[in-house]
């Protein structure tokens, strides 16, 4: 464990652009990775502090929120199966504010997706979502990076418990997760 605490540590002195640049990457293929955000944000401020580690956080959900515009532009399946899913959450007739967005943004199991496609059916074009994007993510990297810097004060061992306590629960809350383990329980 000690190893790679120090590895991370003389990436992070040595290759300062680089590890930056590959932590902007990672919060662009997270999605498809599957890796909650929150888990990224924690893990900025464990490697680069506050302050680096809010810009940098800020930069990649920015540039993660763009492709996501882009996706919705040229993929009406995608945005379909968007529109159910804020049909099941908020309902139907249901408006949400960019107040409310920001808020939700902060809570840990909410797909991150879904709430920049609140923002993509609010905005009027590329300005105005990126406008609203920044709004909602400048919060969420603020809280969330932290969070992650008073993690890095724990000892490698309570880090790596705490790492895998998130990653469970966030399994654990999909929905499909959910309706296994109570068919699992019924059943029995």
């Amino acid at each position: 464990m000690e190893q790679l605490e120090q590895w991370i540590l003389t990436i992070k002195e040595s290759h300062l652009l680089i590890a930056s640049f590959l932590f902007i990457l990672i919060h662009v293929v997270r999605p498809i990775l599957f890796i909650p955000v929150i888990l990224i944000l924690m893990t900025g401020g464990v490697i680069f502090g506050f302050i680096h580690g809010t810009i940098l956080s800020v930069i990649g959900l920015m540039l993660s929120s763009m492709i996501f515009y882009y996706l919705a532009e040229k993929m009406p399946w995608f945005t379909k199966r968007l529109i159910q899913m804020k049909h099941k959450l908020f309902g139907e007739q249901r408006h949400v504010t960019k107040q409310q967005i920001m808020l939700l943004r902060l809570v840990p199991f909410i797909h991150y997706h879904l709430l920049s496609f609140l923002i993509y059916e609010q905005a009027t074009d590329l300005r105005q979502y990126n406008t609203l994007s920044l709004y909602t993510a400048i919060p969420m990297a603020l809280i969330y990076t932290i969070i992650g810097q008073s993690v890095a004060q724990f000892s490698p061992k309570v880090m790596t418990i705490l790492v895998l306590l998130i990653l469970t629960i966030s399994y654990l809350v999909r929905k499909d997760t959910r309706q296994k383990i109570k068919q699992l329980l019924t059943s029995t």
